[in-house]
């Protein structure tokens, strides 16, 4: 079930879905809510996000939110504004948690999440039958975020 995300802004961007995906249970697919990171002002695209809806072992390795700022906007909070925003998205859909991963050099990336309330549970090595793997990836970090109270930042 995909929800009404136009309520998904602050003051200083909004998130605006431009693709949802059913899943596929067969494939382990889940579905997928994917957004592109706004401009308040400008109405400018700063880059993009997505959300995925469901608990697998291979959400477990890949997270349940990914971020990607334009090289030319990093540095703002961009990528943290919008992991807050879709907090009240998982919320809806009945999460109590849930996680994101990143590289454990992946410095930009593992502030975001500490920065957003994430707590680093575990550096964790990624199994051979994972598609992480398969693109050469061998370990990540994984932050679990707990929904069961608001968080500040």
């Amino acid at each position: 079930m995909f929800y009404d995300t136009t309520f998904l802004r602050d003051d200083e961007i909004y998130l605006k879905v431009y693709m949802t995906r059913k899943g596929d249970i067969k494939k382990g697919i889940v579905p997928t809510y994917f957004f592109k990171i706004c401009s308040v002002k400008t109405r400018r695209e700063l880059g993009v996000c997505d959300f995925r809806v469901g608990f697998n072992e291979r959400l477990y390795y890949g997270g349940h939110i990914g971020y990607n700022v334009k090289v030319e906007h990093r540095g703002n909070g961009y990528a943290g504004r919008a992991v807050n925003l879709l907090k009240e998205l998982a919320r809806l859909h009945g999460f109590d948690y849930f996680y994101i991963t990143c590289n454990p050099n992946n410095l930009p990336s593992k502030s975001t999440c500490e920065n957003c309330g994430g707590q680093l549970i575990k550096i964790e090595k990624i199994p051979e039958t994972h598609e992480m793997y398969v693109r050469g990836e061998r370990e990540v970090c994984i932050f679990r975020f707990n929904l069961m109270q608001k968080q500040s930042v």
